[in-house]
């Protein structure tokens, strides 16, 4: 096993992801332009862990911290040790607010075991590990590549379609103050759902597709749900009604990933009626984002 010099070191960036969309249930998945930097540096011995900004004070400065944890299970993959390392950063992604914040931490530590390594770009193997770490793929699979994607099981991997964007798609994101886990959330779903509502979320599921590329104007129409986000309201009440009142007044407002976060996509007139319609939300605009890429 190869071990790396001490200083070595390398900077990642990673966007904040939403998925679901909508009828996109564990498939759909859009990297915001919200970004997070981390800068990883091979050290004498020891782990050091300097980190800020949100949900720091709840985070572990030690090796469970889950940049730390999913680089070295990258560089074990890889055949490569390090003798310590020094992890800062400054976090920017809300935890616990279906912003794909633990996508961000997972796809950091994998991305910056590649480049400490000097491994080059492989995005096949960042996804089958991020996905086998994360659970589910949507978020890891959005940060990995940017812009918007379709994650599937094909055989006993995960592989992603990568989708078009219509250059004038927007998104504008509510982050409620309080987290909801994500866990809690997936218990509240059913085991089985009436077929009717699963045929029209289907439907509605190729429209988004056909939206997002091609016909933004049909956004609205295009992200209506019937598999999850109704099932979920319990966990999230408020966000579930500005949801349903952002819906009710033409938006294509949507619960981003597991909640509470609400995501509304459309273009920038679209988007510039947000603050009339709910007076006093702060909507935190942002463009489509690019993918994770070592600096």
């Amino acid at each position: 096993m190869r071990t790396l010099a001490v200083g070595t070191r390398v900077s990642v960036e990673v966007p904040a992801t939403s998925a679901n969309l909508g009828p996109g249930f564990d498939c759909f998945g859009l990297a915001l332009d919200w970004r997070e930097r981390v800068d990883l540096e091979v050290a004498a011995s020891g782990i050091s862990v300097d980190v800020t900004g949100e949900g720091s004070e709840a985070l572990p400065r030690d090796e469970t911290h889950l940049v730390v944890r999913c680089l070295t299970e990258g560089l074990d993959d890889l055949g490569v040790r390090v003798p310590g390392l020094a992890v800062r950063g400054h976090n920017t992604i809300p935890h616990g607010r279906g912003l794909g914040s633990s996508s961000a931490a997972i796809v950091a530590g994998l991305l910056g075991a590649r480049a400490l390594a000097g491994a080059g770009d492989d995005p096949a193997w960042l996804l089958r590990h991020a996905n086998r770490i994360e659970g589910h793929p949507d978020n890891v699979a959005a940060a990995i590549h940017g812009g918007f994607v379709m994650a599937y099981a094909h055989g006993d991997h995960v592989a992603v379609a990568q989708g078009r964007v219509h250059p004038d798609v927007r998104a504008a994101v509510v982050v409620p103050d309080r987290p909801v886990e994500t866990r809690a959330a997936r218990r509240l779903l059913p085991d089985a759902v009436p077929h009717a509502d699963a045929a029209a979320d289907a439907g509605r599921a190729a429209l988004l597709v056909h939206a997002l590329a091609h016909e933004p104007h049909l956004l609205a129409v295009a992200t209506q749900d019937w598999l999850h986000q109704r099932y979920r309201e319990p966990a999230m009440p408020e966000a579930y009604a500005l949801m349903s009142r952002l819906r009710a007044a033409g938006f294509a407002a949507v619960v981003s990933g597991a909640g509470p976060s609400v995501l509304v996509l459309g273009t920038d007139a679209e988007l510039n009626r947000l603050e009339a319609a709910e007076p006093g939300t702060r909507f935190r605009r942002s463009g489509i984002g690019g993918a994770a890429r070592a600096l």
